[in-house]
């Protein structure tokens, strides 16, 4: 099954300044997750403009249909946050209930959850 990483391209990081850069914090982290995520089974990658979580901005949402779903911020955008950020995705895609044991956990991401949410029911 898919996991999706779903990136804020909206997200300034403390100190962006939109005269001295060209693209926001978000975007920035964006291309490099779509970079690292590139060809990598069972990780899909999408932007959105705004997650809601400008207080922990850089924001990503790592989820799958049925399975637990994870929001993580608060990163830098760089390499090292991108590769933790696609083997997250690519061990929650792995998982039959999108929980990964934190022993797995690349150390890049460690200190970033935000919020975990529980899947929709099947009915009501």
């Amino acid at each position: 099954m898919t996991t999706w990483i779903t990136i804020c391209d909206t997200c300034k990081r403390e100190g962006w300044d939109a005269a001295a850069m060209a693209q926001t914090d978000g975007e920035a982290l964006a291309g490099l997750i779509e970079a690292a995520a590139s060809g990598v089974a069972g990780v899909k990658t999408r932007r959105v403009s705004c997650l809601m979580g400008c207080k922990s901005g850089c924001n990503v949402a790592i989820q799958s249909r049925d399975k637990l779903n994870y929001t993580l911020g608060d990163f830098i955008p760089d390499d090292e946050a991108a590769a933790g950020i696609v083997a997250y995705a690519q061990a929650h895609a792995q998982s039959a209930t999108g929980q990964v044991p934190f022993r797995d956990w690349p150390h890049s991401i460690k200190g970033h959850f935000v919020t975990r949410h529980p899947p929709l029911p099947d009915s009501e």
